[in-house]
């Protein structure tokens, strides 16, 4: 979706935006003597976007070092009168790309597809897409040859006539190396209530006018939702609606959540009466529902396409009642449980016998095994490639058998792999997971596992809003990061800093709650249900790069696998990847 362009006319930069975006309220231009900002999205505040607008563009227009950029929800580009910044926030959800030819830019848009050529691809960024989910958003490289990716954070300088001057990549966070120990530092009750500040803070900056928050059940929305509501009745966020969003199964296994959405419901009525239940029917929806308009589509190859059925029809119904803001708990689940990757910490400063005890400990909190517990923890972050080879060796004998995040999956032609950079890119992205602090790497990786953000992105100028994800924004996660592990582990209790500091808000037994239904049922369903189709889809493909790439009857072999139940969560992943790459570059070949 091109929502702004910049490009150079008789060597002066014009900056234009989308009309029904501006209209729509997700694109704001303001002007002063700095020069002229367009920001897509929000920042500062998604209910003040203009005022949010103007104290970037004064950011922007600051002599001297790379201004320091505000949270929020955005990509903007900022014509000054001495320079030109493009910059999105630290979240990295609104793209921007632009094309540079011998150090000159000569267009900057949000969509990557605009200024491309589906002529000139890049084989080096489909083997980096291939790695697995996190691989698109943190890497410079994009499908199109000559367009890059400003990243998640990062501030772009370049002259008025589009000469690239620097590039400035974000400011690492501020945070104290929290002392690794399940005993001393700060209790429950005090970390408790630092994160319930960060994220009220989180939860109203992103409030709009008429606010939507998706409801499952579990701790997470409920609880986005529940500090809404308190919000809104308080009078701190202004103002506003509440829509209150859930999908609702009638059968299978996911009917098992119902009881505690109908809790979630009415424990969130409670604060904020006049909020507006909406539960949609998803009984008909699967994964995989017309795919290769979901997957085709897109403006780069979506990973999670396979999803997108269940949330377009949520979408569906929160644009009926205008919604501009859609909340979601994503990203909880990594960031504010206890952070497992202390234990490499307590290995690599020697502290073993502390390693020990808290890795029995962390063992019998989450029912595995010690050896399990050290595997995942400490061997893996050390060694990932190594591991993994291991670990497909033992599990080999099928398609998806052992393969994991960073393995080339065997439908992957190995001429292809060796001469666009696999190996490189298997490197490259292990060290992004996990570093060489893997606890501090582990909110990185997080940030860009949320999704489904693209289908958000792609079909933000029908439905008027962007997805937002209070529990990734970057006071929360500056929050969990300096908290110690004494301060958020508790045995058998997943997330008990949450729990506790929604206390007061939490219906009991969505409180209590160790494990939520998953949509495994939903993506069996839809591999039942569309798999014949799938495997048509790779047969039938025409785009020359899917047969240079892929060896079409062994990946077809895995779809049969995954429709077998065979695999894991990873090598899923990694299947339905591949299958969101066909149908993009199949749905290139018909655009073009």
């Amino acid at each position: 979706m091109d929502a702004l362009r910049l490009e150079w006319a008789g060597g002066a930069p014009r900056l234009r935006t989308t009309d029904a975006l501006a209209r729509r309220g997700l694109v704001t231009t303001v002007s002063s003597p700095a020069g002229t900002a367009a920001v897509v999205g929000w920042a500062g505040s998604a209910r003040d976007r203009v005022t949010g607008a103007r104290g970037l563009l004064d950011a922007c227009g600051r002599q001297g070092e790379a201004p320091t950029m505000p949270a929020g929800d955005y990509a903007a580009v900022a014509v000054c009168r001495d320079r030109i910044l493009l910059t999105r926030d630290e979240q990295a959800r609104i793209p921007l790309f632009f094309r540079e030819s011998a150090g000159r830019v000569d267009a900057v848009s949000t969509s990557a597809r605009t200024l491309g050529r589906a002529t000139e691809l890049e084989p080096r960024y489909f083997c980096r897409y291939l790695i697995g989910n996190l691989a698109q958003p943190h890497t410079d490289l994009t499908p199109f040859t000559g367009v890059h990716r400003v990243l998640g954070g990062e501030v772009v300088e370049l002259s008025l006539a589009g000469r690239l001057r620097v590039r400035t990549p974000r400011r690492a966070r501020a945070t104290a190396d929290a002392p690794a120990s399940l005993v001393g530092g700060p209790g429950l009750d005090e970390a408790a209530r630092e994160l319930r500040l960060a994220l009220e803070n989180a939860v109203g900056r992103r409030m709009g006018t008429t606010t939507a928050c998706h409801v499952s059940g579990g701790t997470d929305s409920t609880g986005v939702a529940l500090l809404a509501a308190r919000l809104l009745a308080a009078g701190h966020a202004g103002t506003g609606e509440l829509v209150l969003l859930a999908g609702r199964f009638h059968h299978g296994e996911l009917a098992g959540e119902q009881p505690y959405l109908d809790l979630a419901l009415e424990g969130i009525r409670r604060h904020a009466p006049t909020g507006r239940p909406v539960v949609v029917d998803a009984d008909d929806v699967a994964d995989f529902d017309d795919f290769p308009h979901h997957a085709g589509d897109a403006d780069e190859p979506h990973a999670h396409a396979f999803r997108a059925p269940f949330w377009s029809r949520l979408h569906d119904a929160a644009a009926e009642l205008g919604c501009d803001t859609l909340l979601t708990g994503c990203g909880a689940d990594p960031v504010v449980d206890a952070n497992p990757f202390h234990l490499h910490r307590l290995a690599r400063t020697g502290r073993l016998r502390q390693l020990t005890r808290q890795a029995r400990a962390w063992a019998e909190g989450s029912e595995r095994g010690l050896r399990d517990v050290v595997h995942a923890y400490v061997v893996r972050p050390t060694a990932p490639l190594t591991a993994e080879r291991i670990t497909a060796l033992a599990r080999g004998g099928t398609m998806l058998g052992g393969l994991g995040t960073f393995d080339r999956p065997r439908w992957l032609r190995p001429g292809f792999a060796r001469a666009h950079g696999f190996r490189e890119a298997r490197i490259a992205e292990s060290r992004f997971v996990f570093g060489r602090r893997p606890e501090q790497s582990l909110y990185d990786a997080a940030n860009y596992l949320a999704a489904p953000d693209p289908l958000s992105w792609h079909r933000a100028e029908r439905d008027g809003f962007f997805l937002s994800h209070p529990f990734l924004d970057p006071e929360v996660v500056a929050t969990m990061s300096r908290l110690s592990a004494a301060a958020v582990f508790r045995p058998g209790r997943p997330k008990a800093v949450l729990r506790e500091a929604l206390a007061d808000l939490l219906p009991a037994p969505i409180s209590g709650r160790a494990v939520k239904i998953p949509f495994d049922d939903l993506y069996a369903r839809g591999l039942r249900r569309h798999g014949d189709e799938l495997v048509a889809l790779c047969r039938s493909a025409r785009h020359p790069l899917i047969a240079e790439m892929f060896d079409v009857d062994t990946l077809c072999g895995a779809v049969r696998e995954a429709r077998l139940g065979l695999g894991d969560a990873y090598s899923w992943d990694r299947m339905n990847s591949s299958l969101a790459l066909v149908a993009w570059l199949e749905g290139l070949s018909a655009g073009s």
